[in-house]
């Protein structure tokens, strides 16, 4: 759906949208006089007709914001195959944090799905996906992102609306402007809506007279399944269910060509753990994301209300998967029962995290810890990669890597390549008093140098509880 999730979408073929700023190129170099005229000239237009003029100038940005243009035009060197992006977005952790959530708010989801007859579970998928339930919801200050992108660079007519729409969410009352931050795109709140589906679709559900989606768990939920009520969904349907497809079969990855269920039994599919096909669908389409020899599934019209959140087949799979984990309320086994046709599978993001740490404790400065591997962590990869001769170098964060990097991520050796990292090491290590079993047994991590700088960023070494050596970084990322 280009429209008002149009970004959204674009995201979602690369990546975690909330962390697409942070791996941007350099930020361009704006005129702050021409922003200043494209504020003066929009405030008249057709478009703001409805905010008023003391909203418009209270809110005005008193410059652009360079780094949304960056995000706008960012090509990554990278894109996620689809084992690698589901393994990031439906996880152990996040199964569990789905499952607690569940239990939480349950009386509120009984009243969603009683109300707008969207199942409990479609709706926590799109929360845990959008906003990892809440703990992502993005840092960029909604009214300069979109005024900068309303006067600068490529669609500028769809940004001034929802620049347009932003002021007005403020000026009726509904969020405060302290709260008016998101992606650098627009998208805000607990689920992710743009302004223009926020005036459109967002509902009062805990009423207290104001549509909250930042603040209210209630109204951001509610909200979600009344977009996805409007989108078509369907009470008492599934999404589809993954399939087995017989030996020799071929067909085209089509979800749009929907058939019935009798079509695709007497094809030969089955449930994927071989079980005959249900009736509980009204059609389905064939859904092949990696191939014939990857997963396959068969999804029906709510599969595509999850589709018209985000146009991204591999998000809304994400929805799909994530939501059935949480209804079975098992987070033992994240995978589908058909493997992805790679030898070098997905990894989750406590093992990007380990990734992270060893290649920090290794002297590269990859930025924070964060389990979001961008390009940073990527380069440090490939130079891990060529400096112990592991062929290809292609700066892949995939289990063999994990494999290879957590043998020896106790070692914390620098680089051969980077020598002022080797320099600061060789520092730290002078100064470092030595292991001692009573230090090994502590009960928090003990600082045990100094701190140093390595690049532009500044660490200092701690012996962590586990008895293992690591670079902590201590400056936040400035």
């Amino acid at each position: 759906m280009k429209s008002a999730f149009f970004y959204q979408g674009v995201m979602a073929a690369a990546g975690l949208m909330l962390a697409v700023s942070s791996q941007a190129a350099d930020a361009p170099n704006l005129s702050n006089s021409a922003f200043q005229q494209c504020l003066n000239t929009l405030k008249n237009s057709s478009q703001f007709r409805g905010v008023s003029a003391s909203t418009f100038e209270r809110y005005r940005p008193s410059a652009p914001d360079p780094s949304v243009i960056s995000s706008l035009n960012y090509q990554p060197e990278f894109q996620k195959d689809v084992w690698d992006y589901l393994s990031s977005l439906v996880d152990k952790e996040r199964v569990e944090d789905g499952i607690r959530a569940k239990r939480q708010w349950s009386d509120v989801l009984r009243q969603i799905e009683s109300r707008y007859g969207v199942k409990a579970e479609h709706v926590l998928g799109v929360w845990g996906v959008e906003s990892n339930f809440g703990q992502t919801l993005g840092k960029k200050p909604l009214f300069e992102s979109l005024a900068t992108l309303s006067c600068f660079d490529r669609r500028q007519s769809y940004f001034r609306g929802e620049f347009a729409n932003a002021l007005k969410i403020v000026q009726n009352g509904d969020i405060n402007a302290s709260d008016m931050t998101g992606s650098w795109a627009g998208a805000f709140g607990q689920t992710q809506f743009m302004p223009s589906t926020f005036l459109e679709l967002a509902v009062d559900f805990d009423g207290d007279g104001r549509r909250d989606l930042v603040n209210s768990v209630p109204d951001a939920l509610a909200s979600t399944a009344n977009f996805l009520a409007k989108r078509g969904y369907r009470s008492g349907e599934p999404w589809g269910y993954e399939v087995k497809l017989p030996s020799g079969y071929w067909a085209a990855s089509n979800r749009k060509d929907k058939k019935s269920m009798s079509h695709w039994r007497d094809q030969g599919l089955t449930l994927a753990n071989g079980s005959p096909l249900p009736y509980d669908l009204s059609s389905a389409g064939l859904l092949l994301p990696a191939g014939k020899d990857g997963p396959a599934f068969l999804v029906g019209k709510n599969f595509d209300t999850f589709y018209s959140y985000n146009a991204s087949e591999n998000y809304a799979l994400a929805i799909a998967h994530l939501s059935d984990l949480i209804t079975r309320e098992d987070s033992s086994k994240t995978d589908f029962i058909t493997a992805w046709p790679t030898d070098d599978p997905g990894i989750s993001r406590q093992e990007a995290k380990d990734i992270q740490q060893a290649l920090l404790n290794a002297g590269y400065d990859i930025g924070a810890v964060d389990g979001i591997i961008g390009d940073n962590t990527r380069k440090a990869i490939k130079e891990y990669q060529a400096s112990r001769g592991i062929f290809p170098a292609d700066g892949r964060a995939g289990k063999k890597f994990y494999n290879q990097i957590a043998a020896n991520r106790a070692t914390s050796q620098a680089p051969a390549s980077a020598q002022s990292a080797d320099r600061i090491g060789q520092l730290i290590q002078q100064q470092s008093p030595k292991a001692s079993s009573t230090q090994t047994q502590s009960a928090a991590p003990t600082t045990i140098a100094p701190t140093a700088r390595i690049g532009n960023a500044r660490y200092r070494r701690e012996r962590g509880t586990d008895g293992v050596v690591r670079l902590v970084r201590v400056d936040e990322g400035q």
